[in-house]
């Protein structure tokens, strides 16, 4: 991949708000440079969605997350794949990654509330014929989120300070 486009990545990951003039400005070229190199990053599924970080306190959102760790038998043809597929096509399912060491998936959720968090795993997930076991950790507190320190009750920033 060349070298504006990584830039424009980059750019584009600390704040997606970034106009394609903002963009030219910063890395030295033409505004339409910067809109094509954006178009076909895009297009190429290399960027995928633009969203903003939400302090979940502050907005007063009364969701509810929880880390679902699962375990599964590959499937044959398949591995992992396919199980994937369909728990990631459930609603409440934000995030889905296949992890090395004692589990395979983990399946960030967010939902209304515990028990709607609780019957997703026993009546979803669990009920796959390939999920062996699962361990839901519920997510109490965000202290930083994709690389965004969130703000305390008191409005201030937590302290980085050691």
């Amino acid at each position: 991949m060349e070298k504006i486009k990584k830039d424009i990545i980059s750019l584009l990951s600390e704040d997606s708000r970034l106009s394609p003039a903002s963009l030219a400005a910063m890395l030295g070229i033409s505004e339409a440079e910067a809109k094509k190199a954006v178009s076909e990053l895009e297009a190429d599924g290399v960027i995928v969605k633009y969203t903003a970080i939400v302090n979940e306190d502050l907005a007063e959102d009364e969701k509810v997350e929880a880390l679902i760790e699962v375990k599964v038998t590959p499937q044959r043809g398949h591995g992992f794949d396919s199980i994937a597929a369909e728990i990631a096509a459930h609603p409440e399912v934000k995030n889905l990654y296949l992890m090395s060491g004692a589990y395979d998936l983990a399946v960030i959720v967010e939902s209304s509330s515990l028990k709607s968090v609780s019957r997703f795993v026993s009546e979803c997930i669990s009920t796959y014929d390939s999920v062996i076991s699962t361990a839901t950790h519920f997510i109490l507190k965000k202290y930083k989120v994709e690389g965004a320190l969130m703000e305390d009750e008191e409005g201030g920033r937590l302290s980085v300070q050691p």
